[in-house]
């Protein structure tokens, strides 16, 4: 008799929780979980370093920022962004101190393969070189952040260049 009020309870939960989430917006849901990881991972680290295994705290930890978002962006993101930047800065294309509109040479296609994470030496499709471009522009594009206009519009450059070349 137990286990059939038991199941009931658990089934009637079960439906309410269910109802809930579903008339919870994805955003809602997505930062609550998200949040929730993330306290949960620091709980741990915390544990582990407390009962002395701290081996165990550093892979919860760098868990725990890879869900930590600063300015709409994600650890791993900025660090992809990072990578693009020290790209375009080697090559001379982006300084932080440039004017808005100062770049008028023409790019060289091997750095517009480096720009969209290609490999030359491999055989590039239409469809890799807008993948590479969608992937990126969906990080640095001018709506997700202003301070992106030049990077987005060096990444629009790269994709032309090599739609060209390809064609």
């Amino acid at each position: 008799m137990n286990i059939i009020i038991y199941t009931v309870l658990i089934f009637a939960f079960l439906y309410l929780f269910l109802k809930f989430i579903s008339n919870i917006s994805s955003k809602k849901i997505t930062k609550g979980v998200r949040a929730l990881i993330f306290f949960g991972l620091i709980i741990l680290a915390v544990l582990f370093a407390i009962g002395g295994k701290f081996l165990l705290t550093l892979p919860l930890t760098l868990a725990s920022l890879a869900l930590l978002k600063l300015k709409g962006l994600s650890l791993f993101q900025l660090i992809s962004l990072f990578r693009l930047i020290q790209t375009l800065r080697k090559s001379g294309r982006f300084s932080f101190n440039q004017p808005q509109n100062s770049n008028t040479t023409s790019m060289s296609v091997s750095e517009a393969f480096k720009i969209l994470n290609l490999d030359q030496k491999k055989k590039v499709t239409k469809d890799d070189i807008n993948k590479a471009y969608t992937k990126i522009q969906k990080k640095i594009h001018p709506d997700i952040s202003p301070e992106t206009t030049r990077l987005s519009s060096l990444v629009n450059e790269a994709r032309d260049i090599l739609l060209k070349e390809i064609i």
